[in-house]
């Protein structure tokens, strides 16, 4: 059986105000949501290194809480 793994997804939208164009990614969890927005790029090279950050960085963080 094939194991199920999240995905990145790309998007490129028109500011509403200024009209210039930014990039931007989402991480899909196996069941769908949304469980995490990066920051506006403007580059697409830009967002998809922003990726390649969270793919390096991510497998071992640790968590903090901060109240």
């Amino acid at each position: 059986k094939r194991m199920r793994r999240g995905k990145f997804r790309v998007y490129m939208e028109q500011h509403p105000l200024a009209g210039t164009y930014y990039w931007y990614f989402n991480l899909i969890a196996t069941n769908g949501k949304v469980i995490a927005t990066s920051e506006m790029y403007q580059t697409k090279r830009a967002c998809l290194k922003g990726i390649n950050s969270v793919r390096n960085n991510a497998p071992d963080a640790t968590l903090e809480i901060m109240e």
